[in-house]
């Protein structure tokens, strides 16, 4: 039975190993979504350029170029999420990563635990919802003011709650 048992436990922890799929394209959607935010920064500072040497006002275009710039960052924060969440499970599931280990400038990426992960992820998730209101702010026309003080408040009551699970790993 002792051999059984050693046979299933090499083949649970070799199971871990399935991770790797959630890392791989974790990493792949992260690149992906760098490369359509650098992409959508590119065409507001390609239409900003047009608008400029046709000697039109800029004016028109405030809401477009604020819109795209904040769309763009929403993108980027959403890649970094991901990038944290593969870095996090590999650290996690199958080994340190030694370079990382070694730069003093890459501690946000060092996941020692799953709850240090989940901690992680909400800040940025945060983030992305606050540049989420503004973008929703800029691109919505809201009926009423209600509608508009329901959005805050959700993102308001998903800071506060970031903000005292972060308070209680202080103590």
């Amino acid at each position: 039975m002792n051999w059984l048992t050693k046979i299933f436990e090499n083949a649970l922890w070799q199971a871990r190993l399935v991770v790797l799929l959630a890392v791989f394209f974790g990493m792949v959607g992260s690149i992906t979504l760098f490369v359509v935010a650098s992409v959508e920064i590119s065409h507001v500072v390609g239409e900003v350029a047009h608008a400029l040497a046709s000697g039109a006002g800029l004016a028109s275009l405030h809401g477009e170029v604020v819109g795209g710039i904040i769309g763009a960052v929403d993108l980027y924060l959403i890649a970094v999420v991901l990038l944290i969440f593969s870095f996090g499970l590999y650290e996690l599931f199958i080994s340190e990563i030694e370079p990382a280990r070694k730069n003093q400038a890459s501690k946000i990426l060092e996941i020692d635990s799953l709850d240090q992960l989940k901690t992680t992820l909400a800040k940025v998730i945060v983030m992305v919802l606050v540049v989420s209101f503004f973008q929703g702010v800029l691109n919505t026309h809201y009926s009423s003011p209600l509608e508009m003080i329901y959005f805050s408040v959700s993102i308001l009551a998903l800071s506060l709650g970031l903000y005292f699970l972060h308070r209680s790993e202080k103590h």
